[in-house]
C-alpha cells in the first residue's frame, strides 16, 4: 500500500477496531477527540495488530463488525438511529460513510423486489485484510438491527474474497447464507424490509443530524477537486466499460454535474479515463510480462492493435519498446 494514500479513517472507528485486543494494541491513542482522523496506513497498522494480537483470527472482522455502536461510527450512527426505515438508513450509509472511512465506498441498488447494499474498497484491494471487509460489513448488518429489530436478517451476504475461516460464524453472526469469490461485496434485502416504515421516528432531530453529518463532508472534501476524486476512483476501476455514471454514482453526483465541475476544472470524463489508461498500461508493462494481448483489455482497449496505437500516442514510442528500455521483470 502506498504511504501517500490521501484516504482518512474516523478515530472512533478506529477506537472500535483496536478494542478488539485484550492489550488494546495497536499504537493508536484512546484519548483521541472522536473528530479526529487516522491516514489509512495507521489504520492498517491497526488491522496488523489486531489480528497478529488475535492469533490471526479469521473471524475477527465479523466480530469487530457485530459490535459496532452508533458512537463508533462518527455522526452516520446517530443519522442511522434516527432514521424511518431501512432504506432511509441505507441512503444515509451511501451518503456518510466517508466520515467513518475514505478507504471504500457504500452504494445502495435496487433490482425489482430486492435491494443491494454494496461495499467495494478505493483503496488499493491488496493494501486491505479480508477482516476488514467483513468488519465493514458486519457492521452494516448491525446498524440495520438497531431499526429493523435485534432477530432481523438479510436474504444473503456476498464477498469477493475466499471465505478464510469456517462457515458457522458468518452464517450465525450475519443470520443468512454467505457467499465468497462473488462478483460484489454486497448485502442483499427484501424491498419490503427496505421500505416498512418504523415507529416512532424523530424527523426534526434526523434533520438536525444530517445538517452536521453535511457540514462534516463538505469539510472533509473540501480541497479535494472533483478530478482528484475521479483519478482516485479510476485507479483501481475496471476501465473495460466503464462509464462516467459510474463514478458519478460513487461520488454521489449526477452524471451532468459531474462533467459540469470537470470542465470547471479544465478537464473531462474523456482526459481523466485516458490518463487512468496510460497509468495502468505503463505499469504493467514495467512491473508483468503480460503479451498485449492481455494488457490491452486490462486497461479497456479492443486489443493489441489499439494498445499499440494508443500507447505510442501517449509516450512516443510503441510499448515494445517502452518495456525493453525500462527492463522490466516478467512473471
Amino acid at each position: 500500500m502506498p504511504s501517500t494514500d490521501p484516504s482518512t479513517v474516523a478515530a472512533c472507528y478506529a477506537r472500535a477496531v483496536r478494542g478488539a485486543t485484550a492489550d488494546g494494541a495497536g499504537g493508536f491513542e484512546a484519548s483521541a477527540p472522536p473528530g479526529d482522523r487516522l491516514r489509512y496506513a495507521e489504520m492498517r497498522a491497526v488491522w496488523d495488530a489486531v489480528i497478529g494480537a488475535d492469533g490471526a483470527d479469521p473471524h475477527s472482522g465479523l466480530r469487530i463488525g457485530d459490535r459496532i455502536g452508533p458512537g463508533h461510527l462518527h455522526v452516520l450512527g446517530h443519522v442511522v438511529l434516527t432514521c424511518e426505515s431501512l432504506a432511509e438508513a441505507a441512503d444515509a450509509a451511501a451518503r456518510y460513510h466517508p466520515l467513518v472511512s475514505q478507504a471504500g465506498a457504500v452504494t445502495v441498488h435496487r433490482h425489482g423486489r430486492v435491494g443491494r447494499v454494496r461495499y467495494r474498497p478505493t483503496v488499493d484491494p491488496s493494501a486491505m485484510h479480508p477482516q476488514q471487509v467483513e468488519a465493514v460489513v458486519a457492521g452494516i448488518v448491525r446498524a440495520a438491527r438497531w431499526i429493523a429489530g435485534e432477530d432481523w436478517a438479510p436474504l444473503a451476504v456476498s464477498f469477493t474474497h475466499a471465505r478464510t475461516g469456517p462457515a458457522e460464524p458468518y452464517t450465525r453472526i450475519l443470520g443468512c447464507p454467505v457467499t465468497f469469490d462473488a462478483a460484489e461485496t454486497a448485502v442483499t434485502v427484501t424491498a419490503e424490509d427496505l421500505d416498512r416504515r418504523r415507529a416512532p421516528s424523530d424527523p426534526e432531530l434526523s434533520a438536525l443530524h444530517r445538517a452536521y453529518a453535511d457540514r462534516l463532508l463538505h469539510r472533509l472534501t473540501t480541497g479535494t477537486t472533483t478530478g482528484d476524486r475521479v483519478r482516485q476512483w479510476l485507479e483501481h476501476a475496471p476501465l473495460d466499460g466503464v462509464l462516467p455514471a459510474d463514478v458519478a454514482e460513487e461520488l454521489h453526483l449526477s452524471p451532468r454535474t459531474l462533467r459540469r465541475a470537470l470542465h470547471e476544472e479544465g478537464t473531462s470524463w474523456r482526459a481523466l479515463l485516458d490518463e487512468a489508461r496510460r497509468a495502468r498500461a505503463g505499469r504493467l508493462l514495467e512491473t508483468t510480462g503480460l503479451p498485449l494481448d492481455r494488457i490491452a483489455p486490462e486497461v479497456g482497449l479492443s486489443g493489441a492493435t489499439a494498445l499499440v496505437r494508443a500507447f505510442t500516442r501517449w509516450e512516443g514510442i510503441t510499448p515494445g519498446a517502452y518495456r525493453g528500455a525500462r527492463k522490466g521483470p516478467s512473471r
